[in-house]
This record gives structure tokens, sequence and C-alpha cells, in this order.
């Protein structure tokens, strides 16, 4: 195991092989997203995001409460000018649109409550798994204000308009197997399985794909998420296929699939 340096235990970081591993590290908090973890995750991602070794990327919260319980209110009080909360909406907004872009897939983990921003950040992600006991809300406006991060439009891309303006409006906070219904989860531990042995379940089947293959799937799915125009999609997706299709890992495969039918 690899690890960086970190500014502050409020965020750990290790690189795990081709894994890149971020944890939330206030449990006893419920782990908040203050300015400073914010600007910790944004340096995470933008400082790993030319890692060639990296396949996949995880983040998940300390403790087994709680994933990221909204914004640090004790940190977030102090910004109370227009001015404040525009530079407080481009950090966290910078943040999540440094895990959205990405060169791998990013999965969040949620290992407990997911709330107002920490439903958003779990939404940047490309995948969320769940513990069963896990809870993901868009709760903002029981706070009088509006997503602040990306997340509206991420949630409204994930389960539709009307479903995604009513989770909002009604602060519905559903519980794992009402999220996965939702769309909102994609995966949940199975009864009785530990949660970090579930997590560890699905990282190793996702890193069964060659790096460059998951890598050009996660373009397919941030440039459609980012909203790019079609034709710099074809392009890139043009210089992604030319490339895996070239590589050795791709005739390895095919070689065997031939020789599988030959022996038929």
């Amino acid at each position: 195991m690899g690890s960086d340096p970190v500014m502050s235990d409020e965020v750990l970081v290790s690189t795990e092989g081709a894994l890149l591993r971020v944890t939330l590290n206030r449990p006893q908090k419920r782990n908040p997203l203050s300015r400073a973890v914010l600007t910790r995750l944004r340096e995470i991602f933008d400082g790993h995001a030319d890692n060639e070794a990296l396949s996949l990327a995880l983040i998940t919260g300390a403790g087994d409460r709680s994933f990221a319980a909204g914004g640090d209110l004790r940190d977030l009080e102090q910004v109370t000018t227009p001015e404040a909360a525009r530079a407080l909406f481009d950090l966290g907004n910078g943040a999540f649109h440094a895990i959205r872009g990405f060169p791998v897939p990013v999965i969040a983990a949620l290992n407990g409550l997911a709330i107002g921003g920490g439903a958003e950040l779990a939404l940047a992600c490309d995948l969320r798994i769940a513990a069963a006991h896990a809870r993901i809300g868009f709760v903002q406006g029981t706070l009088n204000i509006s997503t602040a991060w990306g997340g509206g439009s991420d949630l409204i891309a994930t389960v539709g308009p009307a479903r995604g303006l009513q989770l909002m409006a009604e602060a519905t906070v559903l519980g794992a197997r009402d999220a996965l219904e939702a769309g909102l989860v994609d995966e949940i531990a199975k009864d009785g399985e530990a949660f970090q042995s579930f997590v560890a379940r699905v990282v190793d089947r996702w890193l069964k794909q060659k790096a460059q293959v998951l890598r050009a799937f996660k373009w397919q799915s941030a440039a459609r998420k980012l909203g790019l125009a079609r034709s710099e999609i074809d392009a890139r997706d043009r210089e992604l296929f030319v490339a895996s299709w070239c590589h050795e890992d791709h005739w390895a495969a095919a070689r065997g699939l031939l020789d599988r039918e030959k022996a038929k």
C-alpha cells in the first residue's frame, strides 16, 4: 500500500495497487464536509488525475454511521455574504467536478448516512454501493437552501425530473433498499455480509477490467454527464477505441477466444 502526505487527517488517502482509496475521517462528527475537506478532495483528485497506474477510485466514510452528513455547519456558518456563498459554491462544485471528470471510475461506498452535501458527493461519483443500513437524501430544503454543488442536476439526470424534484421538495431520506429501487444506489451488501468484504468484492470485480478499458468506459460516462458536444465525444471515443483495439491485452483476449472456439 502506498500513501500520500496528508494536509489533514480529516481526509485519508492511499493507493493500493490500481485503487485510489479516499476516506472522510471525522466519524465522531458524522464526516461533515467543511471547506478544508472540499479543498482536500479537489487536491486529491486533481493530483491523481495523471496517475496512469490507477484503474479505480473509492470514496467512503470512516466508521459505520455516516458517509457524509452534509456540510459542516460549524464551519459554514461563517459564510454570510453573497460573495462568500459564491466562493463556497465554486469550491464544492470544483471538487465534485474533479470527481465527475476523474479519468477512472469513482465508486461511493455508503457506509451509513449520506444527506445534503453528502448525497451530492455520492451522486458526483459514478457508482454507489451501500451497506444495508445506509440512507441517502437531498434534505437541503430543510435548511431553506438549494443544492450547493451540482447535486441537483446529478440527481435529476439519475432519477428523472419529476422524481428528482419530488425527492428534493419533500426532503425524503431513503433507506438502502428504497434507494436501490429509485436508482440512487446501484448495489447493496448481502444480508449478514460485512461491509468491508462487500466493498472488496465489488472493487475486485471492477479491477478485473484492464485499466485502459475502464478509462474508456469512464470517459464515455463522464462526457455525457458533463454535457459535452457529440462531435467531441465521438472524436475521443474513436481515439480510445483505436488504442484499446491495438493494445496487446485485446489481442491476447481475442486469441484466447479463438483458441477456445477451435478446441470446440
